[in-house]
């Protein structure tokens, strides 16, 4: 060693490792793949080597890179044509005669990769091959070659090799029994033919369920599920002898049976209404067996037992105990995956049952500081569910000590468990919307954001104590938030809630502040919000009015616009009634507009239509015939009725609890739906109907022939004040005839519509659909009642040469009889949402009101709901189209508009009973007759 050169010390060293560790930084980085720049004809040059027989016995290593090289490029994307394929399984064919274990492994993956790919014409050469395999003596092929001839067989070979099949499926090594069944698991679900094979296989199959080992017992089983499941008796009997006479020593085979007793009493529970009381010889047997299992050596299996108890429809608290108790020492356990498991599982069951969780919170509490987030998650959202009130500061405490900690998914679902919290303790309101307002500010992403602005104000409507605290909260959210769309509904809110507030002065300077700082939308949103507060609040429109004005010179057009509006009623408002703080008696005058304010008619009412619903109205309007000319001033009572297109139930988040955000807020899609075109177009390009006026409500088609038929007919029902047009559209699908004037006869017994008139359509050629109208007059002096008639198609058919639609042969009258049609009540009602369905009832008021109770035969509370709202043909208001609780009776909210005009509601309350569902119905309307027809609707 020279002078100059440092003595070699530990320092030194880490120093030199330090410098080629950055040195070569850049090289470990970068990965090179051996197979990046592989070309498809040099790979399928380099497979002349199967041809050679010398190099396939002597070299099989190099074979086995070859085939290495075709997966890849055909992992890649890389196609394969016909004669390249052809060619290769042609030299796969050859590598057959290597006896290397390795390269026969490489053939079946390659064979059984490619087969899905090619076509199965092609793979038929290497079956022979497969065969020949599958019935020698080394049982490593004798597998393997089964399972790739599964994915290369279809039912009509399946049939050659079917004896060699059931043989494999009851050999003595576990390998090529496992293999055998698996493959007849994937023949069974290929086609319908060879699941008819498969289903021949049923005792060999029992025999392999009898097998000592595990892996062939488990998939034995799932065999003989996969055949009969569609068995139910024979399900039945499968799960009951397993269960009793313990012949299962697998684990996973006892896992899916368990999974099969579960599902047997899922099952015969919904066909009970949902409730399984335990009475039945299933239930008691497969609780029994649920409950044994718990005792099971292996802890997959009792987790799993535990599970399905736990999961079991209706059970009572004190048959979850046994499950909740194994769940409880898991909680212990020193793995994270049982952890996990054991804590979702108990999670679910305090959303249902949070009493029975309660003797699990001390070791719940423990697992609040489990290094797995997932698991501490689980275990707070679980105390939020099943602790005292006395426990919530302390709960608050430990959750704000690792919400940092944790992604937002896990945040998202800790929101929802703090709002169920306050819906659970109202008392501790403040501490908990506090502590969801400390976590709004706090660093996250916009669906956490969304989900705490939902759950404040969802709780904000559910508990009126909140709402100031909650408007605050938000209000200081907004002075820094960097969503948009979050700013925009929270002002909104605002604007509706508070001017009703005992102090709504004091958010007037939050909703300024977004004027002068905001984008764009927020500030149109908040130019509205500040118009709101002066609408409601006489005594701040001075003051608001100010604000507004620094807003007329906005550089966006809608914010001008919106601050115009709102400045120009306003002022004529404070012109009209100038509003004084006392009133004639000295006493402090109320703070409220009055009955005739016009700033809050112009403000605060909602239009009568949605704008969709009003572009539509407006453009039925200006079809039909003569309306622009009319002398007639256009109002919204001149429009013509709009019905619902798609009704938008509430978003329901997982607790069920609606979406403040649903589907009709600006966080919403902005995708709108294609407008719908006027399905009175085609009455009103007929001058002979322009008379009859304008259509009230068009229905959808009613099919009253099959599609397959020669003749295709629907219906159209095209309701006006005092006729019906039936609009037949009849398709022709009988290439060697033209249908030439068609009619539809009607005959009927009716004592409201009669026929006066029908239009004929000229001609049908093949393949084309035309139209004939029918004209019913109804007389307007009785009550509408449902109406049937019987309907059959004249017309003339005239002989056509298929193929240039000339005429050729003779023409002959032709009647062809088709389905009744039935003109009932509910197709004089348009479907429409009237608006806040509680206060449009109220106002409707109980004058006209008639009441009437049903007993309907229908199996679940679901089907009644459906069929109640078809029956009245009305428009499902709040939601109340989605049932929520079987088991509880349902209230339903229907609204339309009778012939005439006439709004018409209905509420309607479904139960189920023993003996079917009982319906009780109440009617509103104007008119006690119209409620009387509507509530009629019911036969």
């Amino acid at each position: 060693m020279s002078q100059s050169e440092e003595p070699l010390t530990t320092a030194g060293l880490m120093r030199e490792i330090t410098v080629l560790k950055e040195k070569f930084k850049g090289e470990d980085e970068e990965t090179y793949s051996p197979y990046a720049d592989l070309e498809k004809a040099t790979v399928l040059q380099e497979c002349r080597i199967f041809h050679d027989s010398k190099a396939v016995r002597e070299s099989p290593r190099k074979c086995c890179t070859t085939i290495t090289k075709l997966l890849y490029i055909v992992a890649q994307g890389e196609s394969l044509t016909s004669a390249e394929l052809i060619d290769v399984f042609f030299g796969v064919t050859k590598l057959f005669q290597s006896k290397d274990a390795s390269l026969r492994r490489m053939v079946y993956l390659f064979i059984k990769e490619v087969a899905e790919s090619c076509d199965r014409g092609d793979v038929i050469i290497v079956t022979q091959s497969l065969t020949k395999d599958m019935n020698s003596d080394t049982d490593l092929y004798r597998s393997n070659a089964i399972r790739v001839l599964a994915r290369i067989v279809d039912a009509g070979m399946l049939g050659a090799i079917e004896r060699y099949i059931k043989q494999a499926i009851v050999d003595r090594h576990p390998l090529v029994s496992s293999s055998a069944l698996i493959s007849a698991s994937h023949f069974f679900e290929s086609s319908p033919e060879s699941a008819n094979i498969v289903r021949r296989w049923l005792n060999e199959a029992q025999t392999a369920l009898q097998s000592p080992h595990e892996m062939v017992q488990y998939h034995a089983l799932s065999l003989l599920y996969q055949i009969k499941k569609h068995d139910r008796l024979g399900v039945s009997k499968l799960v009951t002898q397993l269960s009793k006479n313990g012949s299962l020593k697998s684990p996973l085979a006892t896992i899916s049976l368990i999974r099969y007793t579960s599902k047997l009493m899922h099952d015969e529970a919904r066909e009970s209404s949902g409730v399984s009381d335990g009475s039945s010889e299933l239930a008691r047997a497969g609780y029994s067996f649920l409950e044994g299992s718990l005792r099971h050596r292996n802890e997959m299996v009792i987790y799993e037992a535990a599970r399905a108890i736990c999961n079991l429809p209706g059970v009572e608290p004190q048959d979850l105990a046994p499950g909740v108790t194994v769940l409880q020492l898991f909680l212990s356990s020193p793995r994270p995956t049982v952890r996990y498991a054991a804590m979702k599982t108990l999670s679910e069951v305090a959303m249902l049952a949070p009493m029975a969780v309660v003797k699990c919170n001390e070791d719940i509490e423990v697992l609040i500081s489990d290094t797995n987030r997932s698991i501490a998650t689980l275990a707070i959202t679980t105390l939020l569910k099943t602790g005292s009130e006395s426990s919530v500061d302390r709960l608050m405490k430990q959750i704000s000590s690792f919400m940092n900690d944790i992604q937002d998914e896990f945040k998202i679902i800790i929101v929802k468990a703090v709002k169920d919290l306050v819906m659970k303790y109202p008392g501790k309101q403040r501490i908990l919307i506090g502590f969801l307002s400390n976590i709004l500010r706090e660093e996250g992403g916009f669906e956490f954001k969304k989900s705490i602005v939902n759950a404040i104000m969802f709780l904000m409507d559910a508990i009126p104590e909140t709402k100031e605290n909650g408007l605050i909260q938000l209000c200081e959210f907004i002075e820094d938030s960097d969503f948009t769309a979050l700013s925009t509904i929270i002002l909104h809110m605002i604007g509706n809630l508070g001017p009703d507030t005992p102090n709504p002065a004091r958010y007037i300077r939050f909703i300024y502040n977004r004027v002068i700082l905001e984008n764009s939308q927020v500030r149109a949103a908040a130019v509205t919000a500040l118009a709101k507060f002066g609408a409601k609040v006489p005594s701040l429109r001075e003051s608001i009015l100010t604000l507004l004005q620094r807003s007329l010179a906005d550089e966006d057009d809608e914010v001008r616009d919106r601050s115009n509006i709102a400045v120009d009623v306003l002022k004529r408002a404070i012109a009209e009634n100038d509003y004084s703080a006392l009133d004639e008696n000295g006493d402090p005058a109320p703070d409220v507009p009055t009955s005739s304010d016009s700033a809050a008619f112009l403000l605060l009412e909602p239009l009568p239509m949605s704008f969709s619903q009003l572009e539509r109205s407006l453009k039925q309007y200006s079809n039909a015939p003569g309306a622009l000319e009319s002398a007639e001033p256009l109002s919204f009572n001149t429009l013509p009725v709009v019905e619902e297109v798609v009704e938008v139930a509430p978003v329901q988040d997982s607790n069920g609890s609606s979406n403040i955000m649903g589907a009709s807020s600006p966080l919403a899609s902005s995708a709108a739906a294609p407008p719908a075109a006027d399905p009175a177009a085609d009455i009103y390009a007929i001058p002979e109907l322009a008379h009859l006026g304008r259509v009230f409500r068009s229905s959808p088609p009613v099919e009253q022939t099959e599609s397959e038929t020669e003749y295709v007919v629907k219906c159209i029902k095209h309701i006006f004040n005092e006729h019906v047009v039936l609009q037949f559209k009849v398709q022709n699908t009988v290439d060697s005839q033209r249908l030439d004037n068609v009619t539809m006869a009607l005959e009927g017994e009716s004592e409201i519509l009669t026929v006066s008139g029908e239009i004929a359509c000229e001609s049908i050629p093949y393949g084309e659909t035309g139209s004939c109208f029918t004209v019913l007059d109804r007389d307007v002096s009785v009550g509408i009642a449902p109406s049937a008639f019987t309907c059959e198609l004249h017309f003339t058919a005239v002989g056509v040469d298929p193929m240039s639609g000339e005429e050729e042969g003779d023409s002959y009258e032709e009647e062809y009889a088709v389905e009744d049609l039935e003109i009932a009540t509910s197709d004089f009602i348009a479907k429409v949402n009237l608006g806040n369905f509680r206060n449009s009832w109220e106002q409707m008021g109980n004058e006209c009101e008639v009441l009437e109770k049903f007993a309907l035969s229908f199996k679940s509370t679901e089907e009644a709901v459906e069929n109640v709202i078809n029956y009245f043909g009305m428009s499902a208001c709040d939601g109340t189209a989605t049932v929520k609780n079987p088991s509880k009776p349902h209230m339903l909210h229907l609204s339309g508009v009778f012939v005439g005009s006439k709004p018409v509601m209905v509420r309607a309350q479904v139960g189920k009973t023993a003996d079917g569902v009982v319906l009780k119905v109440a009617v509103r309307s104007e008119d006690a007759d119209v409620s009387r027809q509507v509530a009629d609707c019911i036969r």
